[in-house]
């Protein structure tokens, strides 16, 4: 899996969550919501270290922003581009069919 962060959301993750080199973003699934490709799921993330087997990562600015293994489930097939949304002021997330 790739994970892909574009410039502006890169920007607004260094500045709403105050991120430093060194610390990470985990990108999950969770229940409600939706995405492009999943029906009552969407995305959630948190600052957190890898603790275990990395399914995609990327490191931006000395920032790492990955998935866990533990998320194939939602992940599986697909790599993941992180935007950001200026009429909501928050990431947007698209998915990718893998080839």
């Amino acid at each position: 899996m790739n994970i892909e962060v574009t410039k502006k959301a890169v920007a607004w993750f260094e500045k709403e969550l105050l991120l430093e080199k060194g610390q990470a973003i985990r990108f999950f699934g969770k229940t409600y919501g939706n995405t492009e490709v999943h029906e009552g799921f969407s995305v959630g993330m948190s600052v957190d270290q890898p603790d275990g087997d990395i399914m995609g990562k990327t490191e931006v600015n000395g920032v790492t922003y990955y998935a866990g293994a533990q998320d194939d489930w939602f992940f599986s097939g697909y790599n993941l581009e992180i935007d950001y949304n200026e009429d909501k002021d928050e990431p947007i997330y698209h998915f990718h069919e893998k080839r």
